[in-house]
């Protein structure tokens, strides 16, 4: 089962988490640089590697749900969106556990979260990149979970640009670390930059949220998808599913 997976984790009551690596494929149906000039053939690849992920998961063909990410800070109840067509938001949760979630990255974080409603687990997942940090995607799919009668959250920082690579202007980093000192960082080569990790795990901690940090800097290892460093290539993704569940 690892093949495919950066890291897979078994997070207990039959619920997995994982994140992809560039061997299971570009999971989007909108990038894959080598496709370019051929769209078509791209969505297919795209369908056929999320299919191929599906299996290894074990869950049923067209099971794996994405949704339509737009930057926001708006979190989706999985068990409301029906239809062909993906739901719009960069958070979602399945209060009962029984939809396989997937969240697309190439260089802003995958966070996935796990709680207990009595004796069931709740799963949900985030998209957390500098526009969606600072939106409040992660306080919103706490608040969510909280809501919904979640207890005892973990959450699982998937890879992402790190805090020595994540370079921008000076400006952005002031602008963007007003109020969040974990976000502001260094370069290796002594430019400013942003620690997107730093600030996810400082606010979930704030909400008693207990985090693991699932490592990995996306600029860095070519094992991963990153749009900064190869643009259009591909997605990964963040996956929280449960198997066996009755």
């Amino acid at each position: 089962m690892e093949a495919p997976f950066w890291r897979h984790l078994d997070a207990g009551d039959g619920v997995r988490v994982a994140f992809t690596r560039v061997e299971a494929g570009n999971l989007s149906l909108s990038a894959g640089v080598t496709d370019a000039d051929d769209p078509a053939h791209a969505r297919r690849a795209a369908l056929a590697s999320r299919r191929r992920l599906e299996a290894t998961m074990g869950v049923p063909q067209g099971g794996l749900r994405f949704l339509h990410q737009t930057h926001s800070a708006d979190v989706v109840d999985a068990a409301a969106a029906s239809g062909p067509q993906p739901p719009i938001g960069d958070a979602w949760l399945s209060t009962d556990a029984s939809a396989a979630l997937a969240i697309m990255v190439a260089d802003c974080l995958p966070v996935m979260f796990v709680g207990r409603v009595g004796e069931r687990p709740m799963t949900a997942g985030a998209h957390a990149g500098r526009v969606g940090l600072l939106g409040g995607v992660l306080e919103n799919t706490v608040a969510a979970m909280r809501t919904a009668g979640a207890q005892e959250i973990s959450a699982w920082i998937g890879p992402g640009a790190c805090g020595r690579c994540y370079e921008v202007p000076e400006s952005l980093r002031a602008e963007s670390s007003e109020g969040r000192p974990a976000l502001a960082s260094e370069t290796r080569w002594g430019t400013p930059a942003l620690d997107l990790r730093a600030e996810a795990a400082a606010v979930l901690a704030s909400r008693e949220v207990t985090v693991t940090d699932v490592a990995g800097c996306t600029i860095e290892d070519e094992d991963l998808f990153s749009h900064r460093r190869a643009p259009g290539r591909g997605r990964f993704a963040g996956l929280v599913w449960r198997n066996g569940h009755d």
